[in-house]
């Protein structure tokens, strides 16, 4: 028997650890080496288990030729026993953030709609390490704390990130031993995107700098930051529902509260009044911190939404 060559068993292994239980699995899949050795993996650790496996390719219309690459990647997976497959037609005009976020939010809104529609248990991301270094170096750039710095999680609702710790080359040797033939997409080497640069530029800067574990080094770190985060908010949820009084927060409670439960405190009641996650930022979260560490008499805080919070009478609480 050949011996199977050691990137496509790095991928397949990392496959089948991440595999739910049991229902189908789709594949998010663009054609480029990532997505492509992902599929294929999943599809032969499939097969052998006798699972469901689909595959979704979105077609974001950005690039001259997208839905020809599109229909090509579709047919490859149709022709390769991938069932069902599915290409998802996504417009990022009028969505909000730039053009790397307005894609990324079409994508996943549309990997969520073609997963309900099938009733897939799981959705495939094709993430490597490489890509997870790159994510906490940009955090580390843009003065992220502790929720940026633990990079993309492994898992989060119906996605899963099986190839967190595999690396990049690894997954292009796995194409060329299947011969599997990726396509380069254009972005991942436009120096208009941060991500492009970190990628062409900054990140062979610190492997060279620092050797090559770097690379390693950081997505370990995300790990291990991830790990903190959860451990901190447990703590964190259990501090709130016991700082809740009759109308919000006690500040007697709140002051109390060493800095770094506080604020994830703080975080999760801003988003139970109904302040948008992804609006609510750590000025948002200092403001109101302060009316509890800085407290001066000032008015109240405006967090995203049109919500006001106010120190009153001893709490803080939601204000007209």
């Amino acid at each position: 028997m050949a011996r199977i060559p050691a990137a496509v068993a790095a991928v397949r292994l990392a496959v089948r650890r991440s595999l739910p239980a049991d229902g189908l699995v789709l594949v998010a899949c663009s054609g480029g080496a990532d997505s492509l050795a992902l599929a294929s993996a999943a599809r032969f650790v499939g097969q052998a288990a006798g699972r469901p496996v689909g595959l979704v390719t979105v077609d974001h219309g950005l690039q001259a030729g997208s839905a020809a690459r599109a229909a090509d990647v579709a047919d490859w997976a149709g022709n390769f026993g991938f069932a069902p497959v599915e290409v998802a037609t996504v417009s990022v005009a009028g969505l909000p953030g730039g053009p790397e976020a307005a894609a990324r939010y079409a994508r996943y809104a549309a990997l969520s709609d073609v997963a309900g529609k099938c009733g897939s248990a799981a959705v495939l991301l094709g993430h490597t390490r490489d890509d997870q270094a790159e994510t906490v170096l940009l955090a580390l750039a843009r003065g992220a704390g502790p929720r940026g710095l633990a990079g993309m999680p492994y898992r989060k609702g119906i996605f899963l990130r099986p190839l967190l710790d595999v690396a990049r080359a690894d997954t292009r040797k796995a194409c060329a031993a299947q011969g599997l033939v990726p396509w380069d997409d254009p972005h991942n080497i436009d120096p208009a995107f941060a991500r492009s640069r970190v990628r062409g530029a900054a990140l062979p800067a610190l492997v060279e700098a620092l050797g090559a574990d770097v690379v390693a080094n950081l997505a370990r770190s995300a790990g291990q930051i991830a790990a903190d985060n959860a451990a901190l908010d447990d703590l964190a949820r259990s501090a709130l529902l016991s700082a809740y009084g009759n109308d919000g927060l006690r500040i007697s409670d709140l002051s109390g509260m060493v800095g770094a439960i506080r604020t994830r405190v703080l975080h999760a009641w801003a988003k139970e009044l109904g302040a948008s996650g992804a609006a609510l930022s750590h000025r948002h979260v200092e403001a109101l911190d302060a009316l509890i560490t800085d407290w001066h008499g000032q008015g109240p805080v405006y967090l995203p939404g049109g919500i006001r919070v106010a120190r009153v009478r001893g709490g803080l609480v939601r204000v007209p």
